[in-house]
């Protein structure tokens, strides 16, 4: 295994997979001055960060030299695909200090991922995160981080400059089976909420009057105040399709078989993704799901047209830059006093 230390202070960095959920967490990178260079397979993705400074490789391979690469990619499949090969990220004469995979994949992929890394001495991180692209613009996303505990702490303040936070949840591939129980959450906790959001808009209340009290009530969540905007106006653009959480419901599910959970109220949320597939919104966001719901009750459904809150316009918690003056961004602060003092930073 190669020496972690050169990932920690000033390090070169990479990033694969600049679609909309890598592109927002890549340009936060950026935005705090590190050297980046980026790899998409459908290159034009690449071009907004390219504007912002980011060097654009021809191929996975090219990121061989750099000492810490990020993954983002769909699937299984094609994790393991960008990481193997002659053209693979590790199939070069140089391979990376450290791979950093922010994919949510199956604990088996990712188990060969990490052993196909190490065999090339370079350490594996499984770093899932949570929230969409606009979660990520916003410095909101949280990080879910298993691995070696000392590369966790090397690439600490890389990781709390893509996220708000980073938890250590374990060794080996634990942090995919996180990821999994939050998405699995995620679907169950939509699914409720566009069910009461159809029941309380039947016996006559608007979507948004019922939202904003949900969201000022102990049930409000950052989830749901984010949400709140694309079931007021029913805006589905996708953020998180429908078919990809209906992937990660099957990988959860064959988690809990395995391990023999019962997950009765997932699986049921599991046949209401499928059917919302087959009725032809698994491509739009999965907040769609007021739709199927609304259907099923007879419901029509209209936009408000209403100007609500994302929860998301209020800025992060200011943190007093490295310099101790106050100034420079909040994730600058935060990475680079990290990286002056050499070990991680709570905060």
């Amino acid at each position: 295994m190669q020496s972690v230390a050169k990932a920690t202070v000033g390090g070169s960095l990479g990033w694969i997979g600049t679609g909309r959920m890598g592109g927002a967490m890549a340009a936060r990178l950026l935005s705090a001055g590190f050297d980046l260079a980026v790899y998409n397979r459908t290159r034009e993705k690449t071009a907004p960060l390219a504007a912002d400074g980011a060097v654009v490789v021809d191929a996975v391979c090219d990121l061989g030299r750099r000492d810490v690469v990020f993954i983002t990619v769909a699937s299984s499949d094609d994790l393991l695909g960008v990481l193997q090969g002659d053209r693979g990220l590790l199939g070069g004469d140089s391979v990376p200090t450290v791979v950093v995979d922010c994919s949510t994949v199956s604990q088996e992929a990712s188990a060969t991922a990490r052993a196909l890394a190490e065999a090339r001495g370079a350490a594996f991180l499984a770093a899932p995160v949570s929230g969409n692209p606009k979660v990520a613009r916003a410095g909101r996303l949280t990080m879910a981080v298993s691995g070696p505990k000392d590369v966790f702490d090397a690439t600490y303040p890389y990781l709390t400059t893509v996220a708000r936070e980073a938890a250590y949840v374990g060794s080996g591939d634990v942090a995919r089976l996180v990821k999994l129980c939050h998405n699995l959450l995620l679907g169950v906790v939509i699914q409720s909420l566009v069910e009461v959001t159809v029941l309380a808009e039947k016996g006559g209340v608007r979507r948004s009057d019922l939202l904003a009290f949900l969201n000022d009530s102990v049930m409000g969540s950052m989830f749901t105040g984010y949400k709140t905007p694309a079931l007021v106006n029913l805006d589905f653009a996708p953020t998180f399709t429908t078919r990809l959480l209906h992937k990660d419901f099957d990988l959860g599910l064959d988690a809990a078989r395995l391990l023999e959970a019962p997950m009765p109220v997932a699986a049921l949320v599991r046949e209401l993704l499928q059917g919302a597939i087959g009725e032809g919104i698994g491509d739009l966001d999965f907040a769609a799901l007021l739709q199927l719901t609304a259907r099923g009750a007879g419901l029509d459904l209209h936009s408000e047209e209403a100007a609500v809150s994302d929860g998301l316009s209020a800025p992060p918690r200011a943190v007093e830059a490295a310099d101790g003056h106050g100034s420079g961004t909040a994730d600058e602060g935060r990475g680079r006093a990290a990286m002056d003092q050499g070990r991680p930073e709570r905060v």
